[in-house]
């Protein structure tokens, strides 16, 4: 079994940065593919970004290129997601998700395990 938690969540305003970080327990890292998806109040939960088993070929939305950059510390089973130039658009529920393949995938049904949220919100 893995277990993910998510951290680094909170009040920012905008323009300003936050990094969010997923420990991965139960198995290494390395293991999985991760992705990180978000779900605003009201709306359906979207992809944001993912990356390979290794740490390589990260993908993501286009509403956060350049804003948003997922990374992955495989010695320390964790996965990033540095946000930076927050939107109030971006706020949402994060959630990061593991899959058990070397790709990672938009698609919320490839992914095999999930951690319990963490609440970003972006003031104007």
């Amino acid at each position: 079994q893995v277990q993910l938690v998510e951290s680094g969540g909170g009040l920012v305003q905008a323009g300003g940065s936050l990094r969010l970080s997923c420990a991965t327990s139960g198995r290494t890292s390395t293991s999985y593919a991760m992705g990180w998806f978000r779900q605003a109040p009201g709306k359906e939960r979207e992809f944001v970004a993912s990356i390979r088993r290794f740490g390589s070929v990260p993908s993501y939305i286009d509403s956060v290129k350049g804003r948003f950059t997922i990374s992955k510390d495989n010695a320390l089973n964790t996965v990033y997601l540095q946000m930076n130039s927050l939107k109030p658009e971006d706020t949402a529920i994060y959630y990061c998700a593991a899959r058990n393949s070397m790709y990672g995938s938009p698609r919320e049904n490839d992914y095999d395990y999930w951690g319990q949220g963490t609440q970003v919100t972006v003031s104007s």
